[in-house]
């Protein structure tokens, strides 16, 4: 006889808990952590020496991430760096005046962030399965973009890279700023630290 009511007990709180299961399942955030593997972190976030502005927070561009096709560096491009670049390639290609003024009418006001990615296999390479997403100190989200697809170009061994600059929309809200940048594919979330001039 306790056979019996511990095996109904057992029934019901089974029963129970699988009828709660699908609507704890579903996430109440807009952008969900994939379920991925987490990544590795820096004690202290470290700087990226070829872009002061950034500073890695998980461990994105190390020998262990370009060797598992995990690789993901961001680098933020300010609109004087970005005109300048176009002013020395004006004088040394010998533009003429309407190619010039159609890259000065691209610029974007706010800079730009460049995405460079190496992924094993050329379908994993495309910028298009990340998810851009920029929070304050109080988690107050001010910035979200999606690349544009694209494909890898053969980057040596197994890895293809892609390479992208996303409009950067400067925020209002002063920084520093939580970079994150989902990716869709690796089911991974990489995290950086910007600090705007």
């Amino acid at each position: 006889m306790q056979f019996k009511s511990l095996w109904q007990a057992c029934l019901l709180g089974g029963g129970l808990l699988s009828a709660a299961a699908p609507a704890s399942a579903q996430s109440t955030s807009k952008y969900p952590t994939p379920a991925g593997p987490p990544r590795k972190k820096y004690m202290f976030a470290q700087k990226d020496p070829e872009c002061p502005v950034v500073a890695n927070i998980t461990k994105n561009t190390d020998e262990d991430a370009d060797v598992t096709g995990s690789y993901t560096r961001v680098c933020y491009r300010s609109p004087a760096e970005m005109l300048a670049e176009i002013d020395e390639l004006r004088r040394i290609h010998t533009w003429a005046d309407s190619t010039y003024q159609r890259r000065l009418a691209a610029l974007p006001p706010g800079g730009a962030l460049l995405l460079t990615i190496h992924r094993q296999g050329a379908k994993n390479a495309d910028p298009a399965s990340l998810t851009l997403v920029a929070r304050t100190k109080d988690g107050a989200e001010v910035y979200t973009a999606t690349p544009k697809p694209g494909t890898g170009r053969f980057f040596g061994r197994d890895l293809y890279q892609a390479q992208q600059a996303v409009p950067f929309v400067k925020p209002a809200v002063p920084g520093p700023y939580l970079l994150s940048i989902t990716d869709n594919k690796l089911r991974q979330v990489f995290e950086y630290q910007l600090t705007m001039p």
